[in-house]
């Protein structure tokens, strides 16, 4: 074995558990990719319960049977095992892997394409999916929107009083005293709208249908290959309305993007090709866009923090979710109609 990602002796010893000829090896993002005799797999830590890998092996190969076969499945080891353990204890997996780059959030074909790739996805992972016995033990729901942002506003609330308080206030603590009723009224007008919204019959189709989202469907997990996409780590599947991995998605690419229109409503034709979006899914849609999430997290952040050094990349990410606000409103009139 060609051993150029100057592997542990541990992790080596995880790789002589499988079945599979390694030919080199190098360290890519969180894990180590090999090449073998039977194309390209990773090592990586295993990361979730492992009652619930089961779980994860049953879902990628309902994908592979169905034509969504470029997925990174977990493969067994020679003991016919779904996760490994090195001699300190550690657990592992080894995961198919493909030759391509993380999607380029800044090229509108890929990012055009991933979205189409993401509502090819759901359309597998629309019920039945056969998880057996155990599945309502470890593939876990969603929380419950409604309930996710009352308990958001309490925590901004709390982290405000807890800033008011504070004495010798700093620039994160001035800037968020200075924005917290406009973002706070944000908040509160989202969690309003999603209450007298048709969310609860999304919820309810998505349990009948037991639907499963990816989780964590960002441009890190999406690798455009020359003949395709492939589509990594489910690992945060659940079942919950599929909306909320293109809110994800679409969110995450419109910050990197100042909120473009064009950009956006290709997003959402892309998406509609296959699944087509009613009413319904685009209140949803708008309404989790209009929440201020990274004003949130900035304060979540900050509270969970030692407070007594805030590092200059926080001060930042709090600037940059006051300063796209403008783009935000923008962008909800123009492709929703969404007034706040």
């Amino acid at each position: 074995m060609n051993v150029g990602a100057a592997m542990k002796e541990n992790e080596v010893s995880v790789l002589d558990q499988y079945d599979i000829d390694i030919k080199s090896t190098r360290r890519i993002r969180g894990a180590i990719l090999c090449a073998t005799n039977q194309g390209l797999f990773v090592l990586r830590e295993l990361m979730i319960s492992e009652k619930r890998i089961p779980m994860l092996h049953k879902l990628y190969v309902h994908m592979m049977e169905n034509g969504c076969d470029r997925v990174d499945a977990v493969i067994e080891n020679k003991e016919h095992e779904l996760f490994s353990t090195s001699e300190d204890g550690i657990k592992y997996v080894v995961k198919r892997w493909y030759d391509g780059k993380e999607c380029d959030i800044r090229k509108e074909q890929e990012i055009v394409g991933a979205t189409k790739n993401l509502a090819k996805l759901h359309k597998v992972l629309r019920g039945p999916i056969d998880f057996g016995e155990e599945s309502e033990t470890f593939v876990m729901e969603g929380e419950d929107l409604r309930k996710e942002y009352c308990r958001h506003n309490r925590e901004m609330k709390k982290v405000r009083a807890f800033i008011r308080g504070k004495v010798g206030k700093g620039e994160f603590e001035l800037m968020f005293l200075k924005y917290f009723d406009a973002m706070y009224d944000w908040a509160q007008s989202a969690s309003a709208r999603l209450e007298q919204s048709e969310y609860e019959l999304l919820m309810q189709q998505s349990r009948e249908k037991t639907t499963i989202t990816h989780g964590e469907y960002n441009y890190h997990n999406v690798l455009m290959m020359q003949d395709g996409i492939a589509t990594t780590n489910f690992e945060h599947f659940h079942q919950d309305v599929q909306l909320a991995d293109l809110y994800y998605f679409l969110r995450k690419t419109m910050e990197k993007n100042h909120w473009n229109v064009m950009l956006g409503d290709k997003m959402l034709e892309a998406y509609s090709e296959i699944l087509p979006l009613g009413e319904r899914e685009m209140e949803y849609l708008a309404i989790s866009l209009s929440y201020p999430e990274k004003f949130w997290k900035a304060a979540n952040s900050y509270y969970r923090s030692s407070k007594a050094w805030i590092p200059m990349k926080s001060v930042e990410k709090l600037e940059v979710a006051i300063h796209q606000t403008e783009e935000k409103k923008h962008f909800l009139e123009a492709i929703f109609s969404f007034h706040l």
